[in-house]
């Protein structure tokens, strides 16, 4: 797949726009539709979660988002921009971190830089602020073996964040860590996401999750409807999974998957 890099404007924004997008994969003999005619917008800084049984187009959608995979029909703009592939104004986040084994956590979170052309003083400059802002700073000489599931996460998260995109796209980025692990990692990426101030794209299974992190969800469904459901999640920040309004959301998220 060839590398194409957008020219962007010079105010950082973080817009997403999606119009009639449709996708489709072949699936023994047919095409299986997964996205039909989608349409969607996103906020500049809004941290918006995708949520929806297996198979009904989650990651699909994040992948086209990336620059991943092409559309059958229908584009996504950013800024204003068409996507033409992958840019250095989108970083995407996987639920393996999949860092370089021998490389150490200040090598790996600056490798991207180098890789642009930084020079290794900028890049190791750079990735030590964001080193210090995931919690890793007496971690920097360390390698991956010597960290647990969630530090190696983070390491994922400031590697992302190093090249300083306007959108941060994270598909199931805590789905593999244990559950105190989870819970701890999700504060962490409320307060990063805060920080930051970047637009947060998150394909998650975990409703209570969604709703932690999100200021809308967008609820896909396996019939591919181009108006998918959209929900805000209308709570103060920092959120208290204990408190009356955010357990009455769950309940409603969860009446849309006919559970109870």
């Amino acid at each position: 797949m060839s590398v194409v890099q957008n020219t962007r404007p010079t105010t950082r924004l973080g817009e997403v726009t999606v119009r009639d997008l449709s996708k489709s994969f072949a699936l023994n003999g047919q095409r299986l539709a997964v996205l039909r005619d989608l349409q969607l917008e996103v906020r500049s800084g809004e941290s918006l979660a995708i949520v929806g049984p297996s198979g009904c187009g989650k990651t699909t959608l994040l992948r086209v988002l990336a620059g991943l995979e092409t559309p059958d029909q229908g584009e996504v703009l950013i800024d204003g921009l068409p996507v033409k592939g992958v840019g250095t104004e989108r970083a995407i986040i996987f639920q393996e971190p999949r860092l370089l084994p021998w490389l150490t956590v200040l090598g790996n979170v600056a490798f991207g830089l180098e890789m642009r052309g930084k020079s290794k003083a900028q890049a190791e400059l750079r990735a030590r602020h964001y080193i210090r802002l995931v919690g890793l700073a007496e971690f920097e000489a360390a390698y991956p073996r010597q960290l647990s599931g969630g530090m190696a996460q983070r390491v994922g998260i400031a590697r992302a964040l190093t090249v300083q995109p306007e959108i941060l796209l994270l598909d199931e980025p805590l789905g593999a860590l244990d559950a105190m692990t989870k819970l701890t990692m999700q504060e962490e990426l409320s307060r990063i996401w805060r920080e930051e101030k970047v637009t947060m794209i998150l394909v998650t299974h975990d409703l209570e999750e969604a709703i932690y992190l999100a200021d809308r969800v967008l609820v896909l469904t396996k019939n591919g409807a181009s108006v998918p459901r959209l929900i805000d999640i209308n709570l103060a920040r920092p959120r208290d999974r204990n408190e009356s309004d955010f357990v009455a959301m769950r309940k409603r998220l969860m009446a849309e998957f006919g559970l109870h």
